[in-house]
């Protein structure tokens, strides 16, 4: 097969995912509630937690993710970005995150301000294009900015307009930065960097008097055809990689869940198609499970964690290493003050696999403590930016990894101790 037919076959298979649910969401809700529901989805505040499944309803939800989803895959196509696992992580991501608080209007600016960034640095937009995407984690700010009251339709626009790009721009420079902080043990290196945004952001609107009141939109009672339609198109994942794989995917697949996913090893790289849709559909149907096992809701923010675990099956995640990790917080959420079936611990169950590469390098007992810890942490730093920031678990995660890994490193070998020159 020529490298343009492969490269083209690489873009349609990602496009089944969010053609997938496009349809589904065409077939449960009547189109003229879709279309209202999708102009409800623009309009309303969405920070967490902010399901998009009440919001706008299950259509026009999927609606929204897929179709941002498909834009962004096409923007990716016409740029003829290589697609290796951090594109399929991507695109998960960006499908997952859309279902509770990113749309199709809110996520430009944050990425205009990264081509800036690239611009002014004279180099390709190609190199920070990623952590743009990542970085739209930030978008509920920009949906918050056009709902101030007391102001004018285009002095809101111009302050939003102005705040996105302002972000866009110092993320990639900031997520450099912090991941020298956690060394790659944090899986969602740009959700840290975004934490720090968003609580500077939020310090300062607070300073000008704009409060947040929280929030919690969380749709339950469809477990069972949310089920279905995933289980569907896990298992066909699998049979993909299967197929793809040949006679050796059950090897490449071992070597898989041989790795650390320190810094989000690229499986696809490594190993190829077929192992990567293996690792993916095991994954996801394991995250299903262990959804429905602790009694939590399949909705939009519980199904966004679901596709965060399958997309970082491709760069860092699987069986071996993120097991650990959730058996601490279920050990958590059988000793603390809260259940594992409300919907912050229920998001903490499924988000802390972030901090799979401790596990991967340190042990279970390491994973476990790691979860346990996280369950807390992701519980109670959201506090600081109001919840504008989408990957609350992605900054709970960069902190108990700076906390966690330096202390094992120093138990694991002495002449890692604290040296004589410490900075005060």
């Amino acid at each position: 097969m020529s490298k343009k037919l492969l490269f083209r076959r690489k873009y349609l298979l990602l496009s089944v995912i969010p053609v997938y649910f496009i349809i589904v969401g065409l077939l449960v809700q009547p189109f003229s509630d879709i279309c209202s529901g999708f102009v409800r989805i623009v309009k309303e505040p969405d920070f967490l937690i902010t399901d998009y499944f009440v919001i706008g309803g299950i259509g026009a939800a999927f609606l929204n993710a897929g179709s941002i989803t498909l834009l962004l895959l096409f923007v990716l196509y016409r740029m003829k970005m290589e697609v290796d696992g951090h594109t399929i992580t991507a695109c998960c991501l960006i499908f997952g995150f859309s279902l509770f608080g990113k749309n199709v209007v809110n996520i430009w600016t944050i990425l205009f301000g990264v081509f800036l960034y690239a611009r002014y640095h004279r180099v390709s937009i190609k190199n920070y294009l990623y952590v743009g995407l990542y970085g739209t984690s930030l978008s509920p700010i920009i949906t918050q900015l056009m709902q101030i009251g007391g102001l004018p339709l285009l002095p809101r626009l111009l302050l939003s307009v102005f705040v996105g790009i302002a972000i866009g721009f110092v993320l990639p420079p900031l997520s450099t930065h912090v991941h020298y902080s956690h060394k790659g043990y944090s899986l969602y290196n740009v959700g840290f960097s975004s934490g720090i945004i968003a609580t500077v952001v939020i310090s300062l609107f607070k300073s000008f008097g704009l409060e947040i009141d929280s929030r919690l939109i969380w749709y339950t009672g469809s477990n069972t055809f949310f089920t279905i339609i995933l289980g569907v198109l896990f298992l066909g994942m699998i049979f993909a990689g299967f197929y793809y794989g040949g006679k050796d995917v059950g090897k490449s697949y071992l070597r898989i869940l041989k790795c650390t996913g320190i810094g989000g090893t690229d499986y696809l790289k490594d190993e190829g198609e077929g192992p990567v849709l293996l690792n993916m559909g095991i994954n996801g149907i394991f995250a299903v499970l262990c959804v429905l096992a602790v009694g939590g809701d399949l909705n939009g923010p519980t199904i966004g964690g679901i596709f965060t675990i399958v997309g970082f099956s491709a760069t860092g995640k699987h069986l071996r290493n993120i097991v650990p990790i959730i058996i601490g917080v279920v050990i958590a959420g059988n000793t603390k003050t809260w259940s594992l079936n409300e919907p912050g611990p229920m998001l903490a169950l499924l988000f802390s696999t972030t901090l799979a590469p401790i596990a991967g390098e340190f042990g279970i007992l390491a994973g476990i403590l790691a979860g346990f810890l996280q369950s807390s942490v992701a519980l109670n730093v959201g506090i600081v930016y109001s919840g504008m920031n989408l990957y609350n678990n992605g900054f709970a995660g960069g902190l108990v990894a700076v906390f966690m890994v330096p202390v094992i490193k120093s138990i694991r070998d002495r002449r890692a101790r604290a040296k004589g020159d410490l900075s005060l």
